[in-house]
């Protein structure tokens, strides 16, 4: 039997411990100043199979080394290292179901914000259906945040950190405060860049549109997954510089990430994206994403790894 999720195990410092014992010190640098990188890491259940994925593994963790590496703190683990806490962790807790992971690198001890060699390691898995309200929606109402993303000259959005979640906290926030399900953001020369955690794809005349990875976008691993999708299903995509008002013309919109999947947009700013139906750009590529992380499709090597 699965782990209650207020009593399940995550992984510490080489330790597999009961949530409530996993401590980190008040005044380490990743609790003062959100010194830590991390990556959201999301399984997925194969009922015939009866076996969990992780999806792109070794390409999160790539990324997570890349993080830490602009942000100059001291991995001490390895891949293979990394794999094996999440594979132990997750079966500590008998999970056979989808799952999120959040695996942190977190500058600890008595440092300061220039920490650099002290840094530890948590995974924290816990079941889809307890994680935040707006990553398991079916549609988002979503408006233009007042809050500008943060850019490469300033905290580059190419780390991917906990401090820089701060800028997604204010956004959305307003959103919700608004009576939205979620905001997108404006880069600094006022183009669209992606919204608090998600990137962003819309629909134009049959082609697929996403902002590049230089208009204030993180390097999105979901994000490199649809436009990988679109090739193989002869789908038309553009990577360029997006328009605010291309938002309001659209003949769809979703957001993607690791922890929401392919989520639609049903309107943004009050107006109405065309409702999406089987034959929809969205629906399709929603549909090959869900297939291909459970193992039902075909995938590119490597992306899936079993657990079980």
């Amino acid at each position: 039997m699965a782990t209650e999720v207020n009593n399940r195990f995550i992984w510490l410092n080489g330790e597999t411990l009961n949530v409530n014992d996993a401590k980190i010190n008040v005044l380490s640098p990743t609790a003062q100043f959100g010194l830590n990188v991390f990556e959201g890491i999301r399984c997925y259940w194969n009922e015939e199979k009866q076996q969990l994925y992780a999806f792109r593994l070794e390409d999160h963790y790539r990324r997570l080394e890349r993080s830490a590496r602009l942000l100059q703190l001291s991995c001490p683990y390895s891949i293979p290292e990394m794999t094996k806490a999440l594979s132990d962790v997750v079966k500590a807790n008998e999970y056979k179901e989808d799952l999120a992971v959040r695996q942190t690198l977190f500058a600890d001890g008595f440092g300061s914000w220039t920490t650099r060699t002290e840094v530890g390691m948590f995974v924290a898995p816990i079941p889809k259906r307890h994680t935040s309200a707006e990553y398991n929606k079916t549609g988002l109402r979503c408006c233009v945040s007042s809050w500008q993303r943060i850019s490469d000259n300033s905290l580059s959005p190419r780390i991917k950190c906990g401090a820089n979640y701060i800028n997604s906290r204010m956004a959305q926030l307003e959103a919700l405060r608004n009576g939205y399900d979620t905001t997108i953001f404006l880069n600094q020369q006022g183009k669209v860049a992606e919204g608090p955690g998600s990137c962003l794809f819309l629909v134009r005349d049959g082609v697929l549109v996403t902002p590049l990875i230089t208009e204030s976008v993180l390097e999105s691993i979901t994000r490199d997954t649809v436009l990988r999708m679109a090739e193989e299903l002869g789908i038309p995509t553009q990577e360029r510089a997006v328009d605010r008002t291309e938002l309001y013309l659209c003949d769809e919109a979703f957001l993607c990430g690791s922890s929401m999947g392919l989520t639609p947009i049903t309107a943004i700013d009050g107006y109405e994206v065309p409702a999406q139906n089987e034959a929809s750009l969205t629906y399709r590529l929603s549909r090959q994403y869900d297939h291909i992380v459970r193992g039902q499709a075909g995938s590119p090597e490597g992306w899936l790894t079993p657990i079980w």
